[in-house]
């Protein structure tokens, strides 16, 4: 064979070569799944033990209105549904809850396409339903769940879905908020939950806080496309049941703390309610208070920014794991 024929072989080997590794970085780049919008907080569902008395603290003393509600096959509410505005709302399951303490059904999170999440999840390894869903409301959705075993919820909201068919409506002046500010939940393992959250789901880290200046109590992460965050509540031994709704708990923003507790004093409620409302101001340095739904859990109603206007830096303690 002579050296010409030889280099003309040797250049088409290194082309078609060169060829075989253009396409298949081209298949390789198709074959990636890009994560799609995360746009906010949708809801959390908690399960309640009687669900009048629920009712009325959502009702009667934070002011909301149940605009519709899903029922059992014996005509009973199954899930009664509480607006805070016409994109977040709060679940009351009328069920006991599985595990008992733990009073958190679900946390859920607003996208804009279910179907794209679910395969991309699934490209990352993630446990995913065949299939996104049509939930009751009618709005296109799927569940995942955390490191933790906590459920997550991906919402894609749809026009004909209830929530849609309801903007505007059940939005009554007396609401104390209208703004889910964020959802907090038990956390056992902090860098599984940073990984999860913040590095498969792209919520940013914004804020760490410690209670004791020891160890960090909490990590705050804001969804990726939108203001609204969850709060980890880390811990080195699980609390016992008895503690847990304090822990997985909803926080509503309010403008004015001060003027949100005259209001709800000045509530017939209030006087049914029984608990005290003292304001106080947190680690992070923002004006807050306190209630408890008669099963115990906590719903935070807290001001947007710090009390003294200047922000609070992040604690530099070790996570308890």
């Amino acid at each position: 064979m002579s050296f010409i024929s030889l280099r003309k072989r040797t250049t088409a080997t290194l082309f078609s070569l060169l060829l075989l590794l253009l396409t298949s970085s081209c298949l390789s780049a198709q074959n990636i799944v890009q994560r799609p919008h995360i746009l906010g907080i949708s809801h959390a569902g908690f399960f309640v033990s009687d669900l009048p008395k629920a009712l009325d603290f959502w009702q009667g003393l934070l002011g909301y209105a149940q605009p519709y509600d899903i029922k059992k096959p014996d005509g009973t509410t199954r899930i009664a549904f509480i607006k805070i505005n016409d994109h977040q709302h709060i679940e009351l399951f009328n069920e006991a809850s599985a595990a008992p303490g733990n009073h958190l059904s679900h946390i859920a999170f607003i996208v804009d396409n279910a179907e794209q999440m679910r395969l991309y999840l699934a490209s990352h390894g993630i446990a995913v339903p065949s299939k996104v869903g049509k939930g009751k409301t009618g709005d296109a959705n799927f569940e995942i769940k955390d490191p933790d075993g906590t459920l997550v919820e991906f919402v894609e909201p749809q026009p004909d879905g209830l929530e849609a068919r309801n903007a505007g409506k059940f939005l009554p002046s007396t609401r104390i908020s209208n703004q889910i500010l964020h959802l907090g939940f038990l956390v056992g393992n902090s860098q599984k939950s940073l990984d999860f959250y913040g590095t498969l789901l792209g919520f940013g880290e914004f804020w760490r806080g410690s209670s004791n200046g020891k160890e960090l109590s909490w990590i705050d992460l804001r969804v990726p496309d939108g203001q609204d965050y969850v709060e980890f509540m880390l811990y080195n031994t699980l609390p016992p049941p008895d503690q847990w709704g304090g822990k997985n708990h909803v926080s509503l923003m309010v403008p004015d703390i001060q003027r949100s507790i005259d209001t709800l004093k000045g509530r017939p409620a209030y006087q049914t309610y029984g608990k005290p409302l003292d304001m106080h101001v947190g680690v992070n340095g923002q004006r807050q208070v306190n209630l408890f739904d008669p099963d115990g859990t906590r719903v935070e109603l807290m001001e947007p920014n710090t009390a003294s206007g200047k922000p609070v830096p992040p604690s530099t303690a070790p996570p308890p794991h």
